[in-house]
């Protein structure tokens, strides 16, 4: 029944979650809850995103597998950068024995954590997401489960995309309504100055350029400050301190 719904809560989690980092989160915890039931063991998930001249997201089911996510990082070693540099599944059977990123298993294995399965997510243009799973049952992901979590990550790729490209889409509305606002506030700003001071629209931008380029502030912010005093001064007023 998990599989076969597996597609429609994805598009859920999409629908329902207009802030990227809350939908990798509840992606983690879908995830999480998709291996337990593949292996019959609590396995917990993390999700890191990547994106060019970004801070990277990192996103939980729980605590622990954040920490976990993070740690790697921060000892530039383990099997999810593994999992990123190769994009293929890296797996862990238990971090007691594997001689592989050895500062990294035996922090793991010292916080209870046996086994790990670090899965390639996304990798395109404009983003790059692993996803990876800890238990603290040694050989927890066999070859059936490591079959199906790559396949959720599959699946999950098309949503994650989708939401890098909302989350994107959503920034550049933003930029552009300050944008648009910004430049309501200087042609206002302008319209006093021309009227104050019986000058040209050049003329009036001019004098705001000046003044910003003096006070090493944003024009928009002279033009805002010009528009808290406005009160039928002269235009010279609208400068002072």
């Amino acid at each position: 029944m998990f599989r076969t719904r597996l597609s429609e809560r994805l598009q859920d989690l999409l629908l329902e979650n207009d802030v990227l980092e809350d939908f990798l989160r509840q992606l983690s915890a879908l995830a999480a809850e998709f291996a337990s039931a593949e292996t019959g063991r609590e396995v917990v998930c993390s999700v890191r995103l990547a994106r060019p001249r970004r801070t990277a997201v990192l996103a939980s089911s729980n605590p622990e597998a954040r920490f976990l996510e993070g740690l790697q990082d921060g000892l530039a070693e383990g099997p999810g950068l593994e999992a990123r540099k190769t994009r293929q599944p890296v797996l862990v059977p238990d971090t007691t024995m594997d001689p592989r990123w050895r500062r990294y298993q035996r922090a793991a294995a010292q916080r209870g954590n046996r086994s790990v399965l670090a899965v390639p997510l996304l990798e395109d243009r404009d983003a790059a997401a692993t996803l990876t799973f800890f238990s603290a049952s040694p050989e927890a992901f066999d070859d059936v489960a490591v079959t199906a979590c790559e396949a959720l990550a599959v699946r999950a790729a098309k949503v994650v995309r989708l939401a890098v490209r909302f989350e994107t889409a959503q920034g550049m509305s933003r930029d552009l309504l300050q944008a648009m606002r910004s430049r309501t506030v200087i042609n206002l700003a302008t319209g006093i100055l021309m009227a104050q001071s019986r000058c040209s629209q050049s003329e009036a931008f001019e004098l705001l350029t000046k003044v910003s380029n003096t006070r090493n502030v944003k024009l928009r912010i002279v033009a805002e400050e010009i528009l808290r005093r406005f009160d039928g001064a002269p235009a010279g007023a609208a400068f002072s301190a």
